[in-house]
């Protein structure tokens, strides 16, 4: 303790002055957007076909992102955190790649890979007639892209953290590691993967540059809200605002979700 009674880790008096500036900083555009919003005309605009048509993509797309995320992200996350090979920091690496992208960047990847040019897209093409850009699966592989870091970290560092005393007790009493995975493994990280499933569609939801990159902006069949919102500024502000709102929302109820998880203050009283 100080001699005026404060705990010396406390930060001193002057601190709260840059603090004060980041604060506003962060919550001034989202006061501007509660300011400007046209809540009369709200329903209005919610209710409108084409952002009926963003909202219902919206929702198709990242539920289907998330659903592809946990069914490969689940075993990635799993051989991230138990497996011993050569090149696994490397491949830890290659994951956060889309954390760090240009969303733009990911998308012109995306159209490298999976275009009727590209390296996998040619063949998918030439033999399936399977063509991804520009339509709405396209948007779920590019929201899948940028959103499957989330449910792979989250999921791999509950792992790594993870006691692994009962899992060697199903295996002394024959379980395999498939079965023990199943059994005990998922079970003891339910939480996490919850977590993670929630992170992971609120990214696809709120993705919007390798979207509009690599499957293109079409009402009705690859214009999101992002996108929609975008659109907006040039046509109808009004209509943006109230689309960001919708997004913001999304984003809020996430925090919430996980307030427990992550937002924790961890001060002891």
């Amino acid at each position: 303790m100080s001699r005026r009674g404060r705990p010396v880790t406390a930060p001193p008096w002057p601190v709260a002055v840059p603090a004060a500036i980041a604060l506003a900083f962060l919550a001034l555009p989202i006061l501007g957007l509660l300011v400007r919003a046209p809540w009369g005309r709200m329903a209005q605009i919610l209710t409108s076909p084409a952002s009926l048509d963003a909202l219902r993509l919206s929702l198709v797309t990242s539920t289907s992102a998330t659903v592809l995320a946990v069914v490969v992200g689940v075993p990635l996350a799993w051989v991230l955190a138990r497996g011993t090979f050569a090149g696994r920091r490397l491949l830890r690496a290659l994951v956060t790649v889309p954390l760090v992208l240009p969303p733009v960047v990911g998308g012109i990847a995306l159209l490298l890979a999976f275009g009727r040019a590209g390296i996998v897209g040619q063949y998918l093409y030439s033999c399936c007639g399977v063509s991804l850009p520009f339509t709405t699966p396209g948007v779920v592989v590019a929201q899948t892209f940028v959103a499957l870091p989330f449910l792979v970290i989250t999921l791999e560092g509950a792992l790594r953290s993870l006691d692994t005393g009962l899992e060697d007790a199903a295996a002394t009493l024959g379980a395999g590691r498939l079965t023990v995975f199943r059994r005990v493994t998922v079970p003891l990280v339910l939480p996490s993967i919850a977590a993670g499933v929630v992170l992971t569609f609120a990214r696809a939801l709120g993705e919007f540059g390798a979207t509009i990159t690599f499957a293109g902006n079409l009402q009705g069949v690859t214009r999101t809200l992002p996108l929609a919102a975008y659109l907006g500024l040039e046509t109808d502000p009004s209509e943006a605002v109230a689309l960001s709102l919708v997004l913001l929302a999304v984003s809020v109820a996430v925090l919430v979700a996980l307030r427990d998880r992550w937002l924790r203050t961890g001060v002891a009283s």
